[in-house]
């Protein structure tokens, strides 16, 4: 990248407010974006920023993207900075499977009747889940499918969110355990789209997320405050499908007899009455 790149004359152009950050009021010195704004809009250091656009390192494929994506970059544009960059090919354009719920994976959730499940896929978007998850967390029908994500509604939903008695704790672990998923596919531009849109809603996700810090754990113990049932604490085990699709099932269970226990069984009743319910939304995306 160098001065004269699409990259450098679109930060020139852009306002804080055009990116969704917060004017500080103070006086700016140069017109657009400074470039620890656009290194904090594209997860990246200010220091590699800096030597990306002075033409110091060559840029990669990934770094491309989420700074394309920061700057607003119309289709030429990228496809110009890519050439710039010597990475006209660099773009990925593999074609990437609508996600699909495994048909065994969708008998085994329909058989936990008694305890909250949800099915996670790539970048742990939410592809299915039971009527007690739903009433446990909300009403993940009312999302639209495309924003059906555990990690988004950690961070943007109201009600996940507050739910959380150590939200910052699960915050940080869900972050982690989504880096381990770029892992697997670092040019997933769903992945990129995802950490962009929290980067710029929520300091905290850009703060954690260029940590670097990574969370393969399959198990733990999450602390809910629930506005109908109170205080529970649940048991979290995830189990990966054997057949590399990368769908996990997310089960929560309670100890036998503790008030967590019975603060479960008035969820499952709760969410067989609201079933029976002639008005009741499915509580699964057909197209999944």
């Amino acid at each position: 990248m160098l001065h004269d790149d699409p990259g450098f004359t679109r930060r020139a152009q852009l306002s804080p407010r055009d990116v969704g950050l917060r004017e500080t009021g103070v006086r700016r010195k140069v017109a657009g974006l400074r470039r620890e704004e656009v290194a904090q809009l594209a997860v990246i250091s200010v220091d590699y920023y800096t030597r990306l656009e002075q033409g110091r390192v060559r840029a990669s494929a990934s770094a491309l993207a989420t700074i394309a994506r920061a700057l607003r970059l119309d289709d030429g544009q990228q496809a110009y900075l890519y050439e710039v960059a010597g990475k006209t090919d660099a773009r990925p354009r593999r074609r990437r499977a609508v996600q699909r719920m495994r048909l065994a994976m969708r008998r085994l959730l329909d058989q936990l009747t008694q305890t909250p499940a949800v099915v996670l896929g790539r970048r742990m978007d939410i592809l299915a889940w039971n009527s007690i998850a739903a009433a446990l967390y909300t009403d993940f029908a009312r999302v639209a499918p495309a924003r059906r994500n555990y990690v988004r509604l950690l961070f943007t939903d109201p009600v996940v969110r507050g739910m959380h008695l150590e939200w910052e704790h699960d915050a940080r672990d869900a972050v982690a355990a989504l880096r381990m998923e770029a892992a697997k596919d670092p040019d997933d531009p769903g992945l990129a789209q995802l950490v962009g849109e929290l980067s710029v809603q929520d300091p905290d996700f850009g703060t954690w997320w260029a940590e670097h810090h990574v969370n393969s754990a399959s198990y733990g113990t999450k602390h809910y405050r629930h506005q109908t049932v109170g205080d529970l604490t649940l048991d979290c085990d995830i189990w990966g499908s054997p057949d590399g699709s990368g769908q996990r099932l997310m089960v929560l269970t309670a100890e036998p007899g503790s008030p967590s226990h019975d603060a479960l069984r008035i969820l499952t009743s709760w969410s067989a009455e609201a079933a029976e319910q002639p008005s009741q939304t499915p509580q699964r995306d057909p197209n999944r």
